[in-house]
């Protein structure tokens, strides 16, 4: 609730990819905040509470959501960090560094992959699957049973990432 309206009824007219914040400062949950709200491409209401000025919290916000998306996937969604029994710090931090080696290269891989093949996108407008995801299921299966594809993959793995906007196959080569 912000004051006595539900977010819903505040930003019912708001259109995805609008940012819109609550002019005044209002109680949100007790506590005096700033509500900030957009919509998804995907229609979906996103609300932050917040102190900060009404565009800091989108920038800071992103940051953090990659950031948090990243850590994610590396604990529990595939790599499965977290039930590691390394605690020395500096075999931990190796540990760490590995997984995220192995982490980039399936993004890569995810990314190649879904220039030529798109993920899937589901009835509620979401994808199927992450982009990491996309990559480790290929590279799973590139090298169980298509192993003569293995050097197209490698060759993928030391490609750089293409520029924003910019097609895949611009920058391996095809």
């Amino acid at each position: 609730m912000l004051d006595e309206l539900s977010a819903a009824e505040w930003f019912q007219d708001l259109q995805p990819g609008q940012f819109r914040m609550i002019a005044e400062r209002t109680m949100v949950f007790g506590e005096v905040m700033r509500g900030v709200a957009t919509r998804s491409p995907t229609g979906d209401l996103v609300i932050i509470a917040t102190d900060f000025h009404v565009w800091e919290p989108w920038q800071l916000y992103k940051l953090r959501w990659t950031i948090e998306s990243t850590f994610g996937s590396q604990k529990s969604r595939g790599f499965d960090l977290e039930r590691t029994g390394v605690t020395p710090p500096t075999r931990l931090e190796r540990l760490f560094g590995l997984v995220t080696l192995a982490w980039l290269g399936c993004l890569r891989i995810g990314v190649w992959r879904h220039e030529t093949k798109p993920i899937r996108v589901l009835a509620h407008g979401r994808k199927a699957m992450s982009l990491v995801r996309y990559g480790s299921e290929e590279l799973r299966h590139v090298l169980r049973w298509i192993p003569e594809r293995i050097s197209e993959i490698l060759r993928i793995l030391i490609s750089p990432f293409p520029p924003l906007g910019q097609p895949e196959s611009e920058v391996v080569g095809y």
